[in-house]
């Protein structure tokens, strides 16, 4: 079987294509992979899926070849960084100590004269 996906023209009554492309949204999906992610539930629901069928493609962009497996939210244990998703300048961070206060930041505004 060739690797290449199918292409192919399908009609649909509007209203059908509309309700299809809400729900491709709701489920971020386009509604061209809304459409065989149906496809394929039917197909199993009714015992008619071919065994040669590989798995449905993943959800978001195609990662590049050269990338490592990530988690979920990007980072290799599906945290957002080095202190998960929920780390701010103002929490202690692995990789730095508290903070202290002790840094002063800039003055705003212009040069004082």
């Amino acid at each position: 079987m060739s690797s290449e996906r199918k292409k192919i023209l399908l009609r649909l009554d509007p209203a059908v294509h509309d309700a299809l492309a809400r729900w491709a949204g709701d489920e971020l999906r386009s509604t061209n992979a809304q459409i065989e992610f149906l496809l394929r539930r039917a197909l199993a629901d009714a015992g008619r899926m071919p065994g040669s069928v590989g798995r449905m493609r993943r959800r978001g962009r195609p990662r590049k070849a050269d990338e490592p497996d990530t988690g979920p939210d990007g980072g290799p244990d599906g945290g957002a960084g080095p202190a998960g998703p929920a780390a701010t300048d103002d929490q202690t961070r692995p990789d730095q100590g508290p903070d202290t206060g002790t840094e002063k930041d800039p003055p705003l505004g212009g040069s004082e004269d």
